[in-house]
């Protein structure tokens, strides 16, 4: 019996055949996890697509790849779109992928922007009610898991950088339905103790694991807590809304536990510079005393007091010599005064002041005379007053203004009228 042999390439080629006319495989929308995932050098992406009992090769070229919004990595969920077919090198099916989306990630994301613009717009991000973080603290408060990497970094990094710190654990649920209202809980107990500063965070983790720290209860019992709150959730790419309303964002765990307390290497340093520097200070300060006290004690006043009275007594003698001579200057030109008063030609003939005075009184009699008004009247000039205002142009009277003129032996009355007016005199 004659058989016809085929190669395997001939056999991978018809089954592919079959792969590319089946309708139902040219496009098909699935869901898995991703793991062993490569970037190729050339932009396209390979990795294995698994569920719980079964697994797929996929590949992802370039001109799909430039439109993802985000990087897959090894356990990510995703929703892919693709078609399947045979690679006829090795045989093996595998699916080639259009698009994908992460799975879960959209409505949690979405919930993530609402609450953060609701928030935001209530001030609860906003610089001014950030408290300070303390820069010696004596009592740090944790809140987060009692075990696991988070706690042991945080304790860890104090101990190493600030070991006379007290650290108090509030141990809380981070994951899952009930660790929002925990989380909360231990917050507002942490803040009955005295403490400095407060650690909210956990270890890293999936979207869907810090999803607690995204939760608007827990946002405000940050922003209500009395202590100062620094977050630390999840590594450095990682954003929660409590990294917002914190009163300072730790990028990890150790990051926080670094913020929370001083390098006490630091101090050490610092206070052996003070020390140092306040021991110059107080040295050159009692030098220099010590030369001033030298000075003073090697003064001439001190090793011969009297000269002080010395000096003293010379110039006071001084200043009597001058006062001496300014009284007698004085006297001096009083009794100059008196002897001139004494022999003055008025005072000794008086009557010679009384003629002076009696001439001078009769010239201002001759001038008051000149310039007497009555005296002007009487060579036949009057004066026209109106109002008890002397007239002395016509823009200062107006019709029916009364006038009064005064002459010689008397007044006259009279009225201002229009010139040509009959009827008036």
């Amino acid at each position: 019996m004659d058989r016809e042999y085929i190669t395997i390439g001939e056999l991978n080629h018809y089954i592919k055949q079959i792969f590319d006319e089946d309708i139902f495989l040219r496009k098909v929308y699935i869901k898995g996890e991703i793991s062993n995932f490569k970037a190729h050098t050339r932009g396209h992406y390979y990795f294995t697509l698994k569920d719980d009992t079964s697994r797929i090769n996929a590949i992802m070229f370039l001109n799909n790849t430039y439109k993802l919004k985000f990087v897959p990595t090894d356990g990510m969920k995703v929703l892919v779109t693709g078609r399947v077919s045979l690679y006829e090198a090795n045989g093996a099916y595998q699916i080639y992928v259009d698009d994908m989306l992460e799975d879960g990630v959209g409505s949690l994301y979405v919930a993530y922007e609402q609450l953060k613009k609701k928030l935001e717009a209530e001030g609860l991000f906003s610089k001014e009610h950030k408290k300070k973080i303390p820069r010696i603290p004596k009592k740090i408060g944790i809140v987060t898991a009692s075990t696991g990497a988070a706690i042991k970094d945080i304790l860890t990094t104090i101990k190493r950088r600030y070991p006379i710190a007290e650290t108090i654990l509030f141990p809380s649920l981070v994951q899952g339905n009930d660790a929002s209202s925990d989380i909360v809980k231990k917050i507002e107990i942490a803040n009955t103790y005295d403490i400095d500063t407060l650690i909210v965070g956990r270890g890293g983790g999936s979207i869907e694991d810090l999803w607690p720290f995204n939760e608007e209860n827990v946002a405000r019992a940050i922003y209500n807590s009395r202590v100062p709150v620094i977050s630390a959730v999840g590594h450095e790419i990682d954003f929660t809304i409590a990294d917002f309303v914190a009163d300072l964002r730790a990028p990890t765990p150790t990051a926080a536990a670094e913020l929370a307390v001083p390098d006490i290497t630091t101090i050490i340093n610092y206070l052996d510079t003070a020390k140092n520097r306040s021991y110059n200070a107080i040295f050159n300060f009692l030098e220099s005393k010590k030369i001033l006290l030298n000075n003073l004690k090697d003064s001439y006043i001190l090793k011969k007091p009297e000269a002080m009275y010395e000096i003293k007594e010379q110039c006071l003698d001084t200043l009597i010599d001058n006062l001496n001579k300014s009284i007698t200057k004085i006297v001096e030109a009083k009794q100059v005064k008196l002897f001139n008063l004494k022999n003055n030609y008025i005072l000794n003939n008086p009557q010679m002041l009384y003629k002076f005075k009696q001439q001078y009184f009769v010239k201002l009699t001759e001038k008051l005379e000149v310039l007497n008004p009555l005296n002007t009247i009487k060579r036949g000039y009057s004066i026209v007053k109106v109002n008890s205002k002397i007239v002395t142009s016509i823009s200062d009277v107006k019709i029916n203004d009364n006038l009064i003129i005064d002459v010689k032996d008397g007044q006259i009355e009279t009225k201002v009228i229009r010139k040509g007016d009959k009827n008036e005199k």
